[in-house]
Parts: C-alpha cells; structure tokens; sequence
C-alpha cells in the first residue's frame, strides 16, 4: 500500500435510528460522529472505520465522495 497517496473519503449517512439497537451499535454510531438521524460525514476510508461501517450497515447509507 503506498502511504502517499490520499485515502478513499466516504461519506456516511444515518438512515435508521438508533434506539432498540444493542449499545455496541449505539457506541459505534458515536464514534462515526452520527448522532441524529438522516446526519452525515465524511471520513476517510481506514480499515478501522469500514469495519465500524460493517458493524452498523443497516442503519446506515454509504456513499464514495468523488475527490
């Protein structure tokens, strides 16, 4: 992997709420920086956060920001 060169951006919409949902996928949603629904962000695709993408996918929608 070259480290030079700038990492994928992803842009992360919350669709669905978080309530009912386990406190893990509470905390993850948190820490994406989601706190109100139909709120975004855009982050950098890291393996740290496409695994917490994958841990609350249906609550999500995900969309690749063109640079």
């Amino acid at each position: 992997m070259n480290y030079n060169s700038v990492m994928a951006k992803i842009k992360i919409t919350q669709t669905k709420s978080g309530i009912d949902r386990p406190e893990r996928q509470k905390r993850t949603l948190v820490a994406l920086g989601l706190r109100k629904m139909h709120a975004s962000v855009e982050v950098e695709a890291t393996p740290q956060i496409l695994g917490m993408v994958r841990t609350v996918n249906h609550l999500v929608k995900v969309e690749e920001v063109k640079a």
